[in-house]
């Protein structure tokens, strides 16, 4: 066994939050040792999660796009479009995110070992590296960053060739015509624009009563309406009873009674933290139901010097904050200010995609916050019909005495982007957060982000006539 002593930092796990982790306590001199036990580095975010389901969004995107506009219609047919080849191209942008975030560790000089790690005790680190070899890091800190996998009841065979999950889609080698979706949430929403996109018959099914209730109950109608309008059938309430698979394809019995027949399964319902055979029981943590630990402020488990962050801790889930998790954890071990993870935008990546922060409608409404609403639709916008993407609306809500902007959400092209115009005025303190910027300021012509200036002065016609 070979015994590695005098690291102040050993991370396990090298997606967002490990990644960010390791490079801020680069930064601040902080000796690195980081554990993946994948193939290559980037977590399951780089190879199974964010960036290629975004990758394949983007190429059915362009499909889409081709097929309305008229001089290039008819060029491509979505039907002809293999899975595939949209798999092999997005194989290539991950191919480019490995070889960009190896180098990020090799100009920092974080030190790779490539293994599965296990906590032997609060201060070891033991690694089974891919040669055979054994090592015991000796450190003064641990930090669990080892993220999440799709979650897999254990009535559902998943090793069936017709039965996928969000990780093993990514390696189905034929096409169907016919697909049903089990879980509507952002994954399972997600996919079903993509493959509604290539023309392919979806069933997806919700176990809840509406799509992704947590949003904006307008921009979650609008994403149902689209869906349908897409070709989408989506089955509200439903919750499975049975799955059973064959060499033609799955069959999904609902405790309805209703039985759905299709070509494949796609599995889409939540995510357990990887916290499962790495030692936890040595010193004494013991996860929740789903593989996740709890923490404190400063993202502290219950033993002192071990630390979590990113999707093992649980909510937000999202790439953008274990970036931002990681980093205020490792800038924490080295001594500087405890910061938390705050106004997080969602980013929901459909087709039309969804963009939100800040408090709802609903929420406003709830707390009896005086608030007046500020709308400007897409299809009104010159760059939207330069684009051809008329579908979609930005809504401003903002406070109807201070004028102080609550919340900001977007639904149609470029939502993802437009969000952080309204973000970036939010988080201003005091009277510097107010509607009349969106007025005042003078944005390019013509722009999605104009969007703002038509939403403001429509909101501030409404609460002074």
């Amino acid at each position: 066994m070979d015994i590695s002593a005098g690291w102040d930092l050993v991370v396990i796990g090298s997606g967002p939050a490990g990644e960010a982790a390791a490079m801020q306590a680069a930064k601040k001199d902080l000796r690195v040792a980081i554990v993946e036990d994948q193939r290559a580095m980037g977590g399951n975010c780089t190879h199974w999660g964010t960036i290629p389901s975004k990758a394949l969004r983007h190429q059915v995107r362009q499909v889409i796009r081709t097929q309305r506009n008229p001089l290039l219609r008819g060029i491509i047919n979505p039907r002809d479009v293999r899975w595939q080849d949209l798999i092999t191209r997005t194989q290539e942008v991950i191919d480019s995110q490995v070889q960009v975030r190896t180098d990020f560790y090799i100009r920092n000089r974080v030190t790779i070992f490539a293994g599965r790690g296990r906590i032997a005790n609060p201060h070891e680190v033991q690694v089974d590296d891919t040669e055979g070899r054994t090592h015991l890091l000796e450190t003064k800190h641990i930090l669990i960053a080892t993220g999440s996998r799709p979650y897999h009841p254990a009535d559902v065979d998943f090793d069936h060739p017709r039965v996928y999950d969000s990780d093993t889609i990514l390696t189905m080698n034929h096409t169907p015509r016919h697909i049903i979706i089990y879980g509507a949430g952002v994954i399972g929403s997600e996919y079903a624009c993509i493959f509604t996109g290539l023309g392919i018959r979806v069933d997806l099914v919700n176990s809840r009563d509406h799509l992704m209730d947590f949003l904006d109950t307008e921009i979650s109608d609008a994403l149902s309406y689209h869906l349908r309008d897409q070709g989408c059938t989506i089955r509200q309430g439903e919750e499975y009873k049975r799955v059973s698979a064959d060499d033609d394809g799955v069959t999904l019995e609902l405790k309805s009674g209703k039985k759905l027949r299709a070509d494949a399964l796609l599995w889409c319902n939540g995510r357990s933290g990887n916290t499962t055979n790495m030692g936890l029981e040595m010193v004494g943590l013991e996860p929740n139901g789903r593989g996740q630990l709890a923490v404190n402020e400063r993202y502290q488990t219950e033993v002192e010097n071990i630390y979590a962050v990113g999707d093992v801790v649980g909510w937000p889930s999202l790439a953008s904050a274990s970036y931002d998790q990681g980093r205020f954890c490792a800038a924490a071990i080295a001594g500087d200010e405890i910061k938390q993870v705050k106004d997080v935008p969602t980013g929901i990546y459909t087709i039309p995609g969804i963009s939100s922060v800040g408090q709802s409608e609903q929420e406003l409404t709830e707390a009896k916050v005086p608030y007046e609403v500020g709308q400007a639709f897409f299809r009104n916008l010159a760059r939207a019909q330069i684009t051809g993407e008329r579908v979609g609306m930005l809504k401003i809500l903002f406070h109807r005495d201070t004028l102080a902007i609550l919340g900001i959400h977007c639904f149609g092209y470029q939502a993802m982007e437009i969000v952080h115009v309204g973000q970036a005025i939010m988080r201003q303190p005091g009277e510097q957060n107010t509607l009349e910027y969106f007025i005042d300021t003078t944005f390019n012509y013509p722009t999605m982000a104009e969007a703002y200036r038509v939403a403001a002065i429509n909101g501030i016609n409404r609460i002074k006539r």
